[in-house]
């Protein structure tokens, strides 16, 4: 594992001795680009972070640190990380209310931390974790990083906003969160989305740097209608923000309908729609499946001279 100072230093190295705007590794330090399949690399936004177009969400009926994921046990939850690194996965979601950096940590110990995306949220709401209290940003990463046995992370968002106004209620949090980032603590910032509302006021702040979205043909589990929220999601992609597209399978609502699987999959992959797509499997199966998938509908990419 890098300490502070060696990944501080590759990543100006890396940089041509300059910081970029106070991120870490640039995309020249990140593996190299794989041009085609499912498991393809794609970059989020303007973010410079480089990873896997699919990407395994951990919080499945998530909240209490636990999830469909952790209820699996400690055994077949990270056998199932390990199949999904071995296929090509390198997004990894996390949140505290789903209690799976531990899980994560461990099964992906001994890889390279810098193929790896760690994605995780910090909870601002009443109820969801134990404590009442809710710390500021600062001392939360700080307690993430230790669970995920890492000195950085390369994306934290605010978890579940749904009011129009959350950047002025969660301003202490931004600011906390954006001097993480300046220190390359935190590579990218950015929100969870569980409203119409709340993803038009994402789509428009500079501060949000990716976008967590609701994403499938058919409005299930969605803030609003495909018809609604697309446009939506296309003006953020527009100003450079990272989209990661979330219930693509509708909260496992589409799990045995083929068809709005696929439907999805296009939906989800149309023009700025979504960087990447975080899926809830439970099984190594499921994986496969919705690998193939993508790899049947989703148009191969050029390579990079």
């Amino acid at each position: 594992m890098l300490n502070r100072r060696t990944f501080l230093t590759a990543t100006l190295a890396g940089a041509g001795g300059a910081l970029l705007g106070g991120c870490t590794p640039t995309t020249a330090a990140r593996k190299t680009e794989v041009p085609a399949g499912p498991y393809r690399t794609v970059t989020l936004g303007k973010t410079g972070i480089q990873t896997s177009l699919i990407g395994i969400g951990t919080g499945m009926h998530g909240g209490g640190r636990q999830s469909d994921h952790t209820r699996l046990g400690r055994e077949r939850f990270e056998g199932l990380l390990k199949g999904c690194y071995r296929r090509g996965i390198r997004l990894f979601d996390m949140a505290d209310l789903y209690g799976t950096h531990t899980y994560i940590a461990r099964a992906m110990k001994g890889v390279p931390r810098e193929e790896l995306t760690y994605v995780t949220k910090i909870w601002v709401r009443r109820g969801g974790i134990p404590e009442k209290e809710r710390l500021g940003a600062d001392v939360i990463v700080d307690r993430f990083r230790k669970e995920l046995d890492t000195d950085y992370i390369d994306l934290v968002q605010i978890h579940c906003m749904t009011d129009a106004t959350w950047t002025d209620q969660q301003k202490r949090q931004m600011d906390l969160m954006e001097d993480l980032k300046a220190k390359g603590v935190i590579r990218a910032h950015g929100v969870s989305i569980h409203s119409l509302a709340a993803l038009k006021t994402a789509a428009e702040d500079p501060w949000v740097d990716v976008i967590h979205a609701r994403v499938n043909a058919f409005g299930v589990k969605m803030d609003a209608g495909p018809e609604e929220v697309a446009p939506v999601l296309a003006k953020a992609a527009a100003r450079g923000k990272g989209i990661l597209g979330m219930k693509l399978i509708g909260e496992g609502a589409f799990r045995n309908e083929p068809d709005k699987k696929d439907a999805s999959i296009r939906w989800a992959m149309g023009p700025g729609h979504a960087s990447a797509m975080v899926v809830g499997f439970l099984s190594e199966a499921e994986v496969d499946d919705f690998g193939g998938r993508v790899e049947r509908l989703v148009k191969p990419v050029a390579a990079k001279a």
